[in-house]
């Protein structure tokens, strides 16, 4: 597997979809199922995807008897333990929280140089489908591209989860929500700290 490698937002659906399933049934989706929940066209485009996601190391693949011909998937990925430093608020900048806990994460999210996790706090950025309590893989930088979804430090002190655009004099912390307007403070009010590269989600409590 390649470092880097990363869900697009379909295989990011079908991922979680399968992985709560499981978690609910004891057994995969078949096919079928997969592409209702989805509303996908048809049974061979969720096989194209499932087919990408294996060769990325997503999920594996396997024929069940009692099932039929369809295809199960069931993911699969080594893990790796990243620190979980806190919680991150995805709504107007706050003191962040730290904790002292570690998180396991599928290696496939975490490329090169230093990744740590945060929790998500508040709902500014619910239209990407980041919730409250989702943890967030992030990749340790001080620089960020426009459009990057960044963890940032306002003020020396408060952060937050927003999508980084620069502006002349200013930067734009730009929320995912309609409700919220974008938060816009001098260049030298903001820090990066890193960019978020990849989302865990729970779907069973205990």
């Amino acid at each position: 597997m390649s470092r880097g490698v990363r869900f697009t937002p379909r295989q990011r659906q079908i991922f979680d979809f399968v992985r709560s399933y499981i978690a609910e049934k004891g057994y995969a989706p078949n096919l079928t199922e997969i592409r209702d929940h989805l509303g996908l066209a048809s049974v061979s485009t969720v096989h194209e995807h499932l087919s990408h996601m294996e060769s990325k190391g997503f999920l594996k693949r396997r024929y069940h008897k009692m099932r039929g011909t369809d295809i199960a998937a069931v993911p699969v990925a080594p893990a790796l333990e990243l620190p979980l430093l806190g919680s991150v608020v995805a709504g107007p900048p706050t003191e962040s929280y730290v904790t002292e806990e570690t998180v396991s994460v599928p290696a496939a999210m975490v490329g090169r140089g230093k990744h740590f996790a945060l929790r998500v706090l508040g709902e500014s950025m619910r239209d990407e489908d980041i919730a409250e309590s989702d943890i967030l893989v992030v990749r340790q930088a001080n620089r960020a591209a426009a459009g990057d979804l960044v963890i940032a430090l306002v003020d020396g002190r408060e952060t937050t989860v927003k999508r980084f655009y620069p502006e002349r004099q200013h930067v734009r912390l730009q929320p995912s929500n309609r409700q919220l307007k974008p938060i816009r403070v001098p260049k030298g009010s903001v820090q990066i700290q890193g960019i978020v590269v990849g989302l865990l989600r729970r779907y069973a409590q205990g």
